[in-house]
């Protein structure tokens, strides 16, 4: 058994670099995107991440369609550790090697200070798990980040993370997910 769940990624921040889990708002632009990116379409359910670019078109849209919201922290983007916040511009310049080796294998490659990706891949995992067991037979949008869609879509996708870096995600941009309930014996 499936829960019909779409990701969406945040709106335009304004920021050029990894922000991770810094708490960014959204831009007068990305407020436009997420609400242009929602229009004629129809949910049951609200889950999104607790940083604000996130939380915060969730609460408009989940009070504006009468709709119940549920924000869970699990859902923030990837801690890219000391890179976050950095241009990547910069990184390129002054740590192009391991950059390039992050893209690549960002398991075996994390950046310095770095959330590792099992510990990524198991909260975000349980937080659709917990969207998928809560929400059977309902349409549920989750408002995430760009990172977490990359991530559930390589694991829905039987993809490699090396992957990652080629998934498309741009700001704004919906993605149908097919998660499985989690069975529970």
């Amino acid at each position: 058994m499936t829960t019909s769940i779409e990701l969406l990624r945040h709106g335009d921040t304004g920021q050029r670099s990894y922000r991770g889990q810094i708490d960014d708002p959204l831009t007068d632009i990305g407020w436009t995107q997420l609400r242009e990116a929602v229009e004629g379409r129809t949910w049951d359910i609200v889950v999104a991440s607790t940083l604000q670019r996130c939380a915060a078109f969730a609460r408009e849209l989940a009070l504006a369609r009468g709709l119940p919201l549920r924000l869970d922290e699990r859902l923030a983007e990837y801690n890219f550790g000391r890179w976050q916040g950095v241009p990547i511009e910069k990184i390129a310049e002054e740590q192009g090697d391991a950059l390039g080796r992050f893209w690549a294998d960002p398991v075996a490659h994390p950046p310095p200070g770095a959330e590792t990706f099992d510990a990524f891949r198991d909260r975000l995992s349980a937080a659709l798990d917990d969207v998928a067991a809560e929400a059977v037979d309902q349409r549920v949008l989750v408002i995430t980040h760009g990172g977490a869609i990359r991530l559930l879509r390589c694991l829905v996708e039987k993809r490699s993370y090396g992957d990652m870096a080629g998934i498309d995600v741009p700001h704004a941009s919906l993605h149908p997910l097919p998660w499985p309930a989690r069975v529970t014996a």
